[in-house]
């Protein structure tokens, strides 16, 4: 008998937060979470700050979830 093995997946998903870059990590976890079984991992891409009259006003994150497809 021969293994099949896993075959995953990336998706990238883009969130803020007004507290912190890892506040807003945690945000977008909680939302992939949602709508994607099997999430093994997740990797932070980039990292912005939106700013406005000399104040950051949202911490951005873009990741890529990693999640294992259904057989």
């Amino acid at each position: 008998m021969r293994s099949e093995g896993r075959v995953a997946r990336v998706t990238e998903v883009i969130a803020g937060s007004p507290k912190s870059f890892e506040d807003a990590v945690v945000i977008g976890f909680r939302r992939a979470s949602k709508t994607l079984r099997g999430i093994t991992g997740l990797r932070v891409k980039e990292q912005r700050a939106r700013v406005e009259d000399g104040k950051i006003i949202e911490f951005r994150v873009t990741l890529e979830v990693i999640f294992i497809l259904e057989s």
